[in-house]
């Protein structure tokens, strides 16, 4: 499995991207991987004579595919549905459909018999070289042809096909092209740009200024959706564990009564609420809890730069919104930016794929970003906001992917909470210090996550085969 160290340009809205829970890389990268297999079949001419597609699932994507959700990603893929706008609602009816009629309609075009319990295999025992998560779509002409794509998800979303040598896009020539986050600060000095600028630059060479700041905003939109929506919803997760959603009454218990009618007036009811550490400590930890019982509940989520670490992010961005003053939108924007960027370094220099390298590539990004994107939002320099993103990789290195019965939610979802935490802790200590005396460079803490990821256990890479996945009550097993 070596690693790609060419990797292309990586856009913002290559890290942030909108989806259906629970797993970026087990539900939304099979999902996509689902359509680019049809658009295939489209392009080829061959979609109208489809006579049986089955999908093999390998390693990773077979041990814990049940609980991320996978048969349901590939299932609605192959449907010709959207992750981005299919309604959430739809998704169980869809599925009892799929299972009574034993019949899909392949690309909202051509009706096929189609058997769930059958067509989606679940290889248990095998694995493909070049990734952990890996799936393989096979076709069944009325010629009698017979076709077999296989596609790896990456982590965070991204996919690969088998033959494509390790890039899932690629991308344009940029102003400023990066790497590593040794050639970012070489660009932040040579122009004087905060690293979210440098972005907004690079961006450029994609799509124009408002076309990038509106699909950001959208991102940011889905994120403050999906944190208010996971407040005000109780209940028990999906999936057997039986694990009670805690967000909203946390949230209910920290607004005492207050009254609002949106978003807007919620936040002001919080600011109004309360102040000191144990107050701040408590809205951050709702924050992060109640996107990550969204994306356990199949829910529209931002990957950042994952689903399972969907919740960082919001829950630091909140907290800059509500407790500092930053609910502007150029505000929101350099924060995005600023994460990306960070995020994108991760990727190209190690991974961001928890089969590849634990939750240290998920949780430990995901807090790495958010603290750079604080330390800039709160005056931070470049060099700052490098160090406050290693500060939160350093102390997420070697963090084990566990998930117990194969669901994200047993440590997955308090998990958020402590990256969160770990980011906020990690932007004061950067703000506080001088860049000067670090001894731990990002380019370091980078390169030491990957060479972790390399020496750690496959059972501790979201196989559900060690750590709390063995060590539960009851002999609970995947659901």
């Amino acid at each position: 499995m070596a690693h790609q160290h060419s990797e292309p340009a990586l856009s913002v809205f290559d890290i942030f991207k909108i989806g259906i829970g629970p797993s970026s890389s087990h539900t939304l990268g099979p999902w996509r991987a689902a359509l680019r297999f049809l658009s295939s079949l489209q392009q080829t001419g061959r979609l109208p004579i489809v006579r049986k597609v089955q999908v093999l699932l390998y390693g990773s994507l077979a041990k814990t595919g049940r609980g991320h959700g996978t048969d349901v990603a590939v299932m609605l893929g192959l449907c010709g549905e959207d992750p981005v706008t299919f309604p959430v609602e739809n998704i169980n009816p869809t599925l009892e459909a799929l299972s009574r009629d034993q019949q899909m309609v392949l690309g909202k075009s051509a009706p096929i018999a189609f058997d769930p319990a059958a067509d989606v295999v679940f290889l248990m025992d095998e694995s493909l070289p070049f990734h952990p998560n890996a799936l393989t779509f096979l076709a069944q002409l009325e010629n009698g042809e017979e076709l077999a794509e296989t596609y790896y998800s990456v982590g965070g979303g991204f996919v690969v096909k088998e033959g494509e040598g390790g890039r899932d896009v690629n991308g344009p020539d940029l102003p400023f092209p990066i790497a590593d986050a040794r050639e970012l600060l070489h660009w932040c000095r040579k122009t004087g740009l905060p690293i979210s600028e440098i972005v907004a630059e690079n961006e450029l060479a994609w799509r124009p200024e408002a076309e990038t700041a509106a699909g950001v905003l959208q991102i940011w939109h889905t994120m403050r959706d999906c944190v208010y929506r996971g407040c005000h919803i109780s209940g028990i997760l999906p999936g057997g564990l039986n694990v009670i959603r805690r967000a909203s009454d946390l949230s209910k218990k920290l607004i005492s009564g207050r009254t609002y009618t949106d978003f807007d007036s919620w936040v002001a009811a919080i600011r109004e609420g309360g102040s000191g550490f144990k107050y701040t400590l408590d809205w951050v930890s709702a924050f992060a809890l109640a996107v990550n019982e969204e994306n356990a509940s199949f829910s529209r989520v931002v990957t950042a730069p994952t689903n399972g670490a969907a919740g960082v992010i919001p829950a630091v961005l909140l907290y800059y919104i509500v407790f500092c003053d930053g609910y502007q939108d150029e505000s929101i924007l350099r924060f995005l930016y600023n994460a990306s960027e960070i995020g994108s370094i991760f990727k190209k220099g190690a991974t961001i794929s928890a089969a590849m390298g634990g939750c240290q590539a998920e949780i430990g990004v995901s807090s790495a970003m958010a603290a750079s994107a604080l330390t800039e939002c709160l005056g931070g320099s470049a060099r700052q906001c490098q160090m406050a993103a290693e500060i939160a990789m350093e102390h997420h290195l070697g963090l084990t992917c566990d998930p117990v019965a194969g669901l994200v939610q047993v440590p997955c979802i308090e998990r958020n909470t402590m990256g969160a935490i770990k980011a906020i802790t990690a932007a004061q200590l950067a703000l506080q210090s001088n860049p000067d005396h670090a001894r731990v460079s990002l380019d370091n803490v980078v390169e030491t996550m990957w060479e972790t990821a390399l020496d750690m256990n496959a059972k501790y890479k979201e196989t559900a085969e060690g750590g709390l996945a063995v060590n539960i009550p009851l002999g609970l097993k995947e659901c």
